[in-house]
């Protein structure tokens, strides 16, 4: 399992797997909790580079980030 340290939202952290290039266990740490476990759900099993590829860049309100975003951040580190 690897934990990621968010940066900029409500979220503090994130952990996942990777298994075979594919995401798994998807957790967030605090935020929008109903959210964030829904987007847990929609991408497990996902390519990697896809996931990237999908949540890279989006903001949340007035923020330059987003949960979405760094998710992302933390799987191009991953890799």
């Amino acid at each position: 399992m690897y934990e990621y340290k968010t940066q900029g939202t409500c979220s503090s952290k994130i952990s996942f797997s990777i298994e075979d290039g594919k995401l798994s266990s998807v957790i967030f740490k605090g935020g929008c909790d109903g959210n964030l476990k829904a987007i847990g759900k929609l991408v497990e099993g996902m390519d990697v580079h896809e996931v990237i590829k999908r949540l890279k860049g989006l903001s949340c309100q007035n923020k330059s980030t987003s949960c979405a975003d760094q998710l992302a951040k933390a799987l191009e580190k991953y890799l």
